[in-house]
C-alpha cells in the first residue's frame, strides 16, 4: 500500500468524483482511477459504488476513510515537526473544548493564539468530553481539554483548575440563600442537558446516593439554550458560574452555590502520549495553560486554579 493511494483516496472522497479529484490532484482520470482500483483489490474490497453521479463510500470505504485520514495527518504532523526544528511554530493545532468551556475559553484562547502564536492556525473543536477523549485517543486532536484527572491508558494529563457547578435561576426578585443543598434543587423545576451529556451525567451520580430525583422539565443540548430557557423562566439549571458570567453581571441569571462535593468538577489538559506533538501543539499547550491560569487569577474565569501538577499517563 502506498503513501499516495491514501491521499488519492481521501481527494476522491472529498471531490465525489474521479474527475474533480484529478483535477486537484493535478493527475490524469485514468492514472487516477487506477490507483483507487489497485487499492481496492490489496484491500480485497469495494471502497465505492460507481455511479454516472459520481462515487459514493461503501461500509468498508467509510471504515477505510477514518484511517486514511490519522495517517495522513500523521505524516503533515511529521513533515512539520521536522520543519519547525529549525523554525517558528507553525501550522495547523486542533484543541477541543467542552461546551462548557467553549462558553468562557473560546474567544480568550483565539485572541492569545492570533497575538502570540501568528504562523499557527487553530481548530477549536467543541462536543461532549467523551467524543473529545474518543477523537483525542483516534489522532483527530492534539489536545483537549477534560474533566477528571484519574489517570487513564494512552493520555497524559495536567491538571488545571477546580470548577464548581452553581443552580442557576431567572433574576425575578425571588429571595433566595447564600448557598443551596442538592436536596433543596428538588423543589425546581429544572432545564439540563440530556443524559449522555458529561455534565448531566455529574449530576446524576451525585444525586444517586441520596435517592434524589430532580424535577427536570425539558432536555436541551444546547447550552446557549438552556441559558435562554432559564432567562425566561421556563426553568432553572445547573451550570458551572464561568459559563454564565456574563448573564449574571448583566442581571438576567443570579446563580447560587449547591453545598454539595459532587458539584465540583475538576478539569485537565490533556494530550495523546502515543503521537509525538509537533512545535505548534506544544506552543499551543503551553499558551492555553497560560490563559486558563490568567483568566482564574483575574477572575475572569470564576475556578479555582490547581497549579502545575500533572497526572502520569499509563503506559503499555
Amino acid at each position: 500500500m502506498e503513501f499516495r493511494q491514501f491521499r488519492y483516496f481521501v481527494a476522491v472522497v472529498e471531490a465525489g468524483s474521479l474527475l474533480k479529484a484529478s483535477a486537484r490532484l493535478h493527475v490524469a482520470q485514468p492514472a487516477l482511477g487506477q490507483q483507487i482500483m489497485a487499492l481496492e483489490r490489496e484491500l480485497g474490497t469495494q471502497l465505492f459504488d460507481r455511479s454516472s453521479r459520481g462515487m459514493a463510500l461503501t461500509e468498508s470505504g467509510r471504515l477505510f476513510l477514518a484511517h486514511a485520514q490519522i495517517v495522513l495527518a500523521d505524516a503533515e504532523r511529521a513533515r512539520l515537526a521536522v520543519r519547525e526544528s529549525v523554525d517558528l511554530p507553525r501550522g495547523d493545532v486542533a484543541l477541543g473544548l467542552p461546551t462548557t468551556v467553549a462558553l468562557v475559553a473560546t474567544l480568550p484562547i483565539l485572541q492569545a493564539c492570533r497575538e502570540r502564536l501568528p504562523h499557527v492556525r487553530l481548530k477549536l473543536v467543541e462536543a461532549y468530553s467523551g467524543f473529545l477523549r474518543e477523537w483525542l485517543l483516534s489522532g483527530r486532536l492534539d489536545i483537549a481539554f477534560l474533566y477528571g484527572d484519574m489517570s487513564e491508558p494512552g493520555l497524559a494529563k495536567q491538571l488545571l483548575l477546580d470548577d464548581r457547578l452553581m443552580f442557576v435561576t431567572r433574576a425575578d426578585g425571588t429571595r433566595l440563600p447564600r448557598r443551596l443543598s442538592l436536596q433543596a434543587l428538588a423543589r425546581w423545576p429544572l432545564v439540563l442537558p440530556g443524559v449522555e451529556h458529561g455534565l448531566r451525567r455529574q449530576i446524576d451520580a451525585a444525586c444517586a446516593p441520596l435517592g434524589l430525583q430532580l424535577n427536570v422539565v425539558a432536555e436541551i443540548e444546547s447550552l446557549g439554550s438552556v441559558k435562554r430557557a432559564a432567562e425566561v423562566g421556563i426553568g432553572s439549571t445547573i451550570l458551572p458560574l464561568g459559563s454564565v458570567a456574563e448573564e449574571v453581571a448583566a442581571g438576567s441569571l443570579r446563580a447560587v452555590r449547591i453545598d454539595d462535593p459532587g458539584m465540583l468538577r475538576r478539569m485537565v489538559c490533556a494530550t495523546n502520549i502515543g503521537r509525538p506533538q509537533t512545535l505548534a501543539a506544544t506552543a499551543v499547550l503551553t499558551l492555553v495553560r497560560e490563559v486558563v491560569r490568567d483568566m482564574t487569577i483575574s477572575g475572569a474565569w470564576p475556578a479555582r486554579w490547581r497549579g502545575t501538577a500533572e497526572t502520569a499517563p499509563d503506559r503499555p
